[in-house]
């Protein structure tokens, strides 16, 4: 079957202007609004996140949406899987088509990355084609090749090539990685991995990491600090809007130093960003990894007034013997729940900030918080996600 956009048949309401095409996006997954103007995008996305706040809240004191700078070629990072568009097809390197969960579409015109990640794939799907090695059968769990991982530092010009597979052949890596260093790049790969997945689970488990070649890490820098990222740490996939996302915290927090909790702060980008206005920053989060990292980044950086706990919310929470003067929440899409917002309330911190990406789960979060005597102050759009439905948001509270 040709893989290709016919026609668009009824374009609906917006302003179509200056809209790029892709050939992926009639199949693809990927994106939801390419559809229509980055202008037209940013208003659906203010006017549902608004219809869904005003039913709880007379007055958000809405301060707008910021857009991001950057409307294609924005990711930083993409996982890619192995597999086929038809059964018993040519092998196949790229994204879910929509409403069909086996079936993927080679991406290699996609409108959300560099150029760097289109010529890296292509070369894959190239290589492992010309060797017939199979890719992972889902049902049958039999198979070779499950995904490929690209992230790269934007302010770097760093690449990380990651290559998912189950063990089930052993192969010499050499030409493949001699192959990726002579494709002509913009940026410069400096790591390239093997990750072993035997597991049932459609997710990447790490159960074995080899270094193909350079190192297991890149770096990026955010705001003038430096981050190292390794293969499975959380990183914004948007570096430049992350940028503005992090000064819309920033400037929420105000000129006033004092304690801060950075609640399931990762690897403790936002902890280290705000840590000048801090005097004390405690950083949170459970994975063991992301932790690690976020030590490993402080000192990196020279930060000396942050300490990073690993452990789940409810119990390092209830543990902490210091009241902070500002808590910040950046939880992922599911919320932070109720159970651990009652913990939180009960440190009856003067002020919260909430970062979400999924306005659902913070409405329900802001209906308990606003139960327990904190109102709204101020609250801003940042707009990560370009031409899918995707939005954070930013939300200053006050007891």
């Amino acid at each position: 079957m040709k893989k290709e956009v016919l026609n668009i048949l009824s374009k609906g309401e917006g302003n179509y202007d200056k809209v790029e095409v892709c050939p992926h996006y009639s199949l693809c997954g990927g994106c939801s609004m390419l559809h229509v103007s980055y202008d037209y995008q940013l208003k659906i996305k203010e006017e549902a996140v608004l219809k869904l706040f005003k039913v709880y809240f007379d007055d958000l004191n809405y301060e707008g949406i910021v857009r991001s700078p950057e409307v294609y070629q924005y990711r930083n990072k993409m996982e890619y899987t192995f597999g086929d568009f038809e059964k018993g097809g040519d092998l196949e390197i790229g994204l879910h088509v929509k409403k069909k969960n086996f079936s993927i579409v080679t991406t290699d015109k996609c409108k959300l990355v560099q150029d760097d990640f289109l010529k890296i794939l292509s070369f894959c799907q190239n290589y492992f084609n010309k060797l017939k090695i199979p890719h992972y059968k889902v049902m049958k769990r039999e198979g070779l090749l499950r995904n490929l991982v690209l992230r790269l530092g934007k302010n770097t010009g760093q690449i990380m090539i990651n290559l998912v597979t189950t063990s089930t052949l052993n192969l010499d890596y050499r030409d493949f990685c001699e192959g990726l260093l002579s494709l002509n790049l913009n940026a410069t790969i400096k790591s390239i991995l093997h990750t072993v997945n035997d597991s049932l689970s459609e997710a990447i488990i790490p159960e074995r990491l080899q270094v193909l070649y350079g190192e297991d890490h890149i770096y990026e820098i955010v705001l003038g600090l430096k981050f190292k990222i390794s293969p499975f740490s959380f990183f914004q996939t948007n570096t430049r809007a992350t940028e503005i996302l992090y000064e819309t915290v920033i400037d929420f927090f105000g000129d006033k130093k004092g304690v801060i909790f950075d609640l399931y702060c990762g690897t403790g980008t936002i902890s280290q960003v705000i840590s000048k206005k801090a005097s004390h920053v405690y950083g949170v989060e459970i994975v063991q990894e992301a932790v690690t990292s976020a030590i490993e980044n402080a000192k990196l950086n020279g930060i000396t007034n942050c300490e990073f706990l690993c452990g789940d919310i409810n119990e390092i929470v209830s543990k902490l013997h210091v009241k902070p003067d500002v808590i910040i929440l950046d939880p992922p899409r599911p919320g932070v729940g109720k159970k651990a917002l009652k913990n939180i309330i009960e440190f009856n911190s003067p002020k919260i900030i909430y970062v979400s990406c999924n306005p659902n789960t913070l409405r329900d979060d802001l209906v308990m918080l606003k139960e327990n005597g904190y109102k709204v102050i101020r609250m801003k759009l940042v707009d990560l996600f370009p031409n899918t439905y995707h939005v954070e948001t930013v939300v200053l509270l006050s007891l």
